[in-house]
């Protein structure tokens, strides 16, 4: 796979510095399996009594990895010391033999580690349809659990498909005089409309989290910050995002002490929120990065139909790459929302300024400062809707040409 990939306007200058956690051991290699000359291929290995939890994509065609995973945690309660992950292939509508190479590459994984196979997380990301044997990945196994230990951007690079960044972030906090640190790594540039979370995230902490406790704590975060981006409205059969507590730091979350759990939750959310951020800056294709706030809607799910409406709308999406100021897009966004609204109460803002109000344009709306704020690489759109309670913010970016031709060409 050769595709020539444009850095991301928003690409950081440097992978940031993620603290080392401790019981949690990087590899990486080379499989061959796509890619020429890079590692594609990603080996962690977690110290016993590692906790774990997920979250996974809701497609009704979810891949063989994601089917494994959840089945896995449900065996094991959330117990881990082991995760897999590919870049290159999906695995995904793979049918029995997909299952299987899924099921073997686990059942490998845990022999290396002395674990049982539902100890193992395997994860996939790539073309979809397309088989392959486990033993591709597996036969590596041995060298990286006995060979040297993967930097955390090395690990970040293994998981990259069509990203033009590695995308890596941390937090720490101090829970009753013990600190905490927590490292989160993601894939992720199309096929971004989670219904769920994104692609491939994962995070680790030092800190001992109970797995129920984790499981509803990344549950909430996810919704807050994965469920709440969009690249191109398309939902992966491969979202999944994996959260890995070893308890080997010293600090303690338990669900009966409410500081603890609010100081452990905030780091946990400013990761979560940080990484699906940098998954829409890099998406593919991008020249602009959009934030559109949604404000006086009746209730949540009517604050997101209308917030995903605009977001996802290729006719909003291009005329924010073509720096046009043209509201009456946004209009007909929230008008197919699917949510009642009264006309007169809709008031639409571009770069703060107010465009329409009352049914119509918004006396004195200067349309060249509205242009000017289109040029910029970060557009803000806001609209009220009414003065219903609730409020929401997603994130989204412009849909270019180039958008189209890394789709055109990933399989080639």
């Amino acid at each position: 796979m050769s595709l020539d990939l444009v850095p991301s306007p928003f690409a950081p200058e440097r992978f940031p510095d993620l603290p080392a956690i401790a019981g949690v051991r990087l590899a990486v290699a080379h499989s061959g399996l796509k890619y020429a000359g890079r590692p594609d291929l990603l080996f962690v290995s977690f110290a016993e009594g590692t906790q774990a939890a997920g979250v996974f994509t809701q497609s009704a065609t979810a891949a063989a990895p994601v089917l494994w995973c959840r089945e896995a945690l449900a065996a094991s309660g959330g117990a881990a010391k082991a995760l897999v992950v590919n870049a290159g292939n999906a695995n995904a509508f793979t049918g029995e033999k997909g299952a299987d190479t899924a099921r073997v590459t686990a059942e490998e994984a845990a022999r290396m580690v002395n674990a049982a196979a539902r100890d193992v997380m395997v994860c996939s990301t790539g073309v979809i349809g397309e088989s392959f044997d486990a033993h591709v990945l597996t036969r590596h196994f041995p060298e990286m659990v006995s060979g040297g230990e993967a930097s955390w951007e090395e690990a970040a690079r293994a998981i990259m498909t069509t990203d033009t960044y590695p995308k890596g972030t941390a937090a720490s906090g101090v829970i009753n005089g013990e600190a905490f640190r927590i490292a989160g790594i993601a894939k992720g540039s199309g096929m971004i409309a989670p219904n769920m979370a994104t692609m491939l995230a994962y995070v680790f902490t030092d800190a001992a989290v109970p797995a129920a406790l984790l499981q509803r704590l990344l549950s909430e975060c996810v919704e807050e910050t994965f469920n709440r981006i969009t690249v191109d409205g398309d939902t992966s059969t491969n979202d999944t995002v994996l959260a890995f507590a070893t308890g080997q730091g010293g600090a303690e979350v338990d669900e009966g002490d409410a500081d603890a759990v609010t100081a452990f939750r905030e780091a946990l959310h400013a990761v979560c929120h940080d990484l699906a951020l940098q998954i829409v800056k890099d998406g593919e294709g991008i020249s602009k990065f959009v934030t559109v706030k949604v404000s006086g809607a009746p209730d949540l799910a009517a604050a997101r139909a209308i917030a995903m409406s605009i977001a996802n709308s290729p006719l909003v999406k291009t005329a924010i790459a073509g720096e046009d100021p043209n509201w009456g897009r946004i209009v007909m966004a929230v008008g197919k929302a699917g949510v009642p609204i009264d006309q007169r109460a809709l008031e639409i803002f571009i770069g703060g300024q107010l465009v329409a109000r009352n049914g119509a344009v918004a006396p004195g709306y200067d349309e060249a400062k509205a242009a000017g704020h289109m040029k910029g690489r970060e557009i803000d759109i806001a609209v009220t809707v009414g003065d219903g309670p609730t409020d929401i913010t997603v994130w989204t970016c412009d849909l270019t040409h180039a958008y189209i031709d890394i789709n055109a060409d990933y399989r080639s």
